[in-house]
């Protein structure tokens, strides 16, 4: 399969190489790592849209969604697992700490933010509009490949 990596990896100081490890991985699992990084795209306009091409190119998206810059995923991450969700795409998502999204914000209790606004309880580890559609698996890349592995045997095998 063609796997489609999302994460704000890319803005790593070491990304190259990270993608390299990551694409290494995904081969050892039969499958070739389509990445932010591949091809030569210059300029805002020119990378959204190679990274649409990926996506539509694309039979699943593996997509970091550990907090980024806050609390949330990255955004540009967001989009993407949006827009492949959109295409009927498998999205798998994953992330270091799956607790549900009240036990992560909330450590001590309660139902509403620092800023007043109330934290949802749906038991997810994520937003509902990423939780739902997603299968969110707890670790890294190799986590989510050995899920993307076992739903794919599970599909075939019925």
């Amino acid at each position: 399969m063609k796997l489609y990596l999302a994460g704000p990896q890319v803005f790593l100081p070491d990304a190259a190489a990270h993608f390299d490890n990551a694409r290494a991985l995904c081969a050892a699992h039969g499958h070739e790592a389509l990445t932010p990084l591949d091809g030569t795209a210059q300029g805002a306009a020119a990378i959204y849209a190679a990274n649409l091409a990926l996506i539509q190119a694309a039979d699943a998206v593996l997509a970091s969604l550990d907090p980024f810059r806050g609390f949330e995923p990255d955004s540009g991450t967001v989009f993407e697992v949006g827009y492949a969700t959109a295409l009927g795409k498998p999205v798998i998502g994953y992330v270091r700490d799956a607790r549900s999204l009240r036990e992560r914000l909330l450590p001590g209790g309660g139902t509403h933010d620092e800023d007043g606004l109330l934290v949802e309880d749906f038991a997810l580890p994520l937003n509902l509009m990423l939780a739902v559609p997603c299968r969110i698996v707890e670790g890294g890349l190799a986590e989510a490949l050995a899920a993307l592995d076992m739903q794919h045997d599970q599909e075939t095998s019925a």
